[in-house]
């Protein structure tokens, strides 16, 4: 089965950088799907932050837009999230997920019900 593990979580100051990393393994063509980075911070529901189908179209929640990068590398079965301009706001277990789709449509995109697999998570604490 996919398994999907993320790293590069961390503590930064406001204005810092992360570089988020999801690992895919247990899937020859992880290049076939469609996949997502989220967040959930505590109380709150989990939120789509930003997806790459297998396409390589991208589509960037409107909090995160010119301050998150979003790529794959599927030589490397490998997802990145790159985090700049970090807010305190941006606080949150971040998850990466991959959908069974190559494509997912528009209005779907960010609903973690088209994911079928998740990773355990990697937290993200910017201060003040």
């Amino acid at each position: 089965q996919v398994q999907l593990v993320e790293s590069g979580g961390g503590s930064v100051q406001a204005g810092g950088s992360l570089r988020l990393s999801c690992a895919a393994s247990g899937v020859t063509y992880i290049s076939r799907y469609c996949m997502g980075w989220f967040r959930q911070a505590p109380g709150q529901e989990r939120e789509g932050v930003a997806v790459i189908d297998s396409y390589g179209s991208i589509e960037y929640a409107d909090s995160v837009k010119g301050r998150f990068t979003i790529s794959r590398d599927n030589a490397k079965t490998t997802l990145y999230l790159e985090m700049d301009s970090l807010k305190p706001e941006d606080t949150a277990m971040y998850y990466c997920a991959a959908a069974t789709d190559r494509w997912v449509p528009l209005t779907r995109l960010f609903l973690d019900n088209e994911y079928k697999y998740w990773g355990q998570g990697t937290q993200v604490t910017v201060s003040s």
